[in-house]
């Protein structure tokens, strides 16, 4: 019999698998689409070159992380968009200490259908200073700062709202709209940073996120039903120092073989699927300090000295609450079987939490991917949850049922390269739309 441990992975797996063989099929046919949907394609096909300008618009100010004025006139931008809405917006300031720009929310209430979160964010990774051209159009595709990552896809939430409310399916509905100010670097505190967005989800039943579409090996368009928690590890270790001609005896291992031993037992004994625990850096010698704020350290330290001091910063990331925490306890069990002279501590820090594949979200890709065929996009999968990044949907996941990957087709985000497919503007809307019409009837 399975232990729960094993009965959750396979669950898991399992839910992986269906929704990867389920909407590679094609989704069940529709007879056709009614009158009001046929419309709401046409009003995002008609729509689209208003959008494209608003995104060469949004992308010409740069609004790195770091650059909270230039935040704060993209969340402005796009604000007049949602007032002419019928949403009422507003600004969520963060504390000056934060360093950070806040975030845009606009709401419009109602009581039919489900309630919506649509989720998006306004900064970018290139900063004030950065060489990359914002904007460099061929007309087929557009190379600049955040241009899928993710101005392009705030624009499909703007594009695919604008055709809706043309069609009169915002009257009664509630739509709740969070662009955060700080994606790429989460403000710190992150409870404070976001607590905009997970209130937003409590009042909610289903998120909707917009960052990058993807395609799989395959070439077939996905969307996200899982993402795996970003979080760090921290090991220290002192030792018995003392002339290296006793290493090994009476005054022990010293820190580096301890440091050593530890992280290749990780390697050796943690290893499953959609776990990884990167150690990225090792710092050790008769004295080694590590400055996170400057992501660099200092070691000293001579070849005839045992080593007293080691410190390693890593990554952790896992797939579900559970898979975490069974490999914290594990990490910290190899932890506490010190080689002689050596003492180790570890600790660890969540950024993002895991959003687990779940059964609610595979129903959402479903739908989405009907959506998909029935406007003649074709089907959409589910892309492998351990390929991706971490990201804001991932604070949500505990509280609705969540779909992410619906923005701008596109690659090379965070590179001077990043560039997005012109036409997935159009594509992206228009499955974002039918998505929204039929979860809020």
């Amino acid at each position: 019999m399975l232990n729960a441990p094993a009965l959750r992975r396979s669950l898991v797996l399992l839910l992986v698998a269906v929704a990867a063989h389920a909407t590679a099929q094609s989704p069940t046919p529709a007879a056709a689409l009614a009158p009001d949907e046929a419309q709401l394609i046409a009003r995002v096909r008609a729509h689209t070159p208003a959008a494209l300008q608003l995104l060469e618009r949004s992308v010409l100010i740069n609004s790195g992380t770091l650059n909270p004025a230039g935040v704060r006139e993209v969340g402005d931008l796009f604000a007049k968009e949602f007032d002419a809405l019928g949403f009422q917006t507003r600004w969520v300031d963060m504390p000056a200490a934060m360093r950070r720009a806040g975030h845009l929310v606009a709401e419009r209430t109602g009581d039919r259908g489900k309630r919506l979160l649509l989720i998006g964010h306004l900064d970018t990774v290139f900063e004030k200073d950065s060489p990359v051209p914002p904007w460099k159009s061929d007309g087929r595709r557009v190379l600049g700062q955040g241009v899928s990552d993710m101005k392009g896809g705030d624009v499909i939430v703007l594009l695919a709202l604008r055709a809706l409310n043309d069609i009169g399916a915002l009257q009664g509905r509630t739509v709740r709209v969070v662009f955060t100010g700080d994606e790429e670097r989460v403000g710190s505190p992150t409870e404070v940073a976001r607590a905009a967005l997970i209130d937003a989800a409590k009042q909610s039943d289903v998120a909707l996120a917009f960052e990058g579409a993807a395609r799989d090996d395959q070439g077939r368009d996905t969307a996200t039903i899982g993402r795996r928690a970003s979080a760090g590890w921290h090991l220290s270790v002192t030792a018995r120092t003392g002339h290296s001609a006793g290493v090994f005896g009476r005054d022990g291992f010293g820190a580096l073989y301890e440091a050593a031993r530890v992280v290749n037992a990780f390697r050796e004994q943690l290893i499953e699927p959609d776990l990884t625990f990167n150690a990225a850096t090792m710092v050790a010698g008769t004295s080694a300090k590590w400055d996170d704020a400057e992501s660099q350290g200092q070691a000293y330290g001579k070849s005839n000295i045992i080593p007293r001091d080691a410190q390693v910063r890593g990554d952790l990331r896992y797939l579900t609450a559970e898979q975490g925490a069974r490999a914290r306890e594990r990490m910290q069990a190899i932890v506490e079987q010190s080689l002689p002279g050596t003492r180790a501590k570890i600790s660890f820090r969540e950024s993002y939490p895991p959003m687990a594949p779940t059964a609610g979200n595979l129903q959402l890709l479903q739908a989405y991917s009907q959506a998909s065929a029935d406007a003649g996009l074709g089907p959409v999968v589910a892309f492998p949850p351990g390929l991706r990044g971490a990201g804001d949907v991932q604070f949500v996941a505990p509280y609705v049922d969540s779909l992410d990957g619906l923005g701008a087709a596109g690659g090379g985000s965070h590179t001077p390269d990043e560039w997005l497919e012109i036409a997935s503007i159009e594509r992206g809307a228009i499955r974002a739309a039918l998505l929204i019409y039929r979860l809020t009837r």
